[in-house]
């Protein structure tokens, strides 16, 4: 099995989305907004100029690791 850090598989939110009907758009969206930065730090998530890009391997290990507990507000 390979590591995610050396086969990194980058998609759009739309592309993620399709790809992975669980989230929807403005979940995604909403994640970014209020966890984007944890997401950036973690890796599941790169900014390419104004593109956001999931890297879907890191992305679904992190979200199961439990970095979209809470979104926003009070923990």
């Amino acid at each position: 099995m390979q590591d995610a850090t050396n086969n990194p598989q980058f998609l759009t939110v739309r592309q993620f989305t399709e790809k992975q009907p669980a989230f929807t758009a403005g979940g995604i969206r909403s994640l970014l907004f209020y966890r984007g930065d944890d997401a950036e730090k973690s890796g599941a998530v790169v900014r390419f100029g104004r593109r956001v890009l999931i890297d879907e391997p890191r992305f679904l290990s992190w979200v199961r690791e439990g970095g979209a507990k809470h979104i926003r507000g009070a923990a």
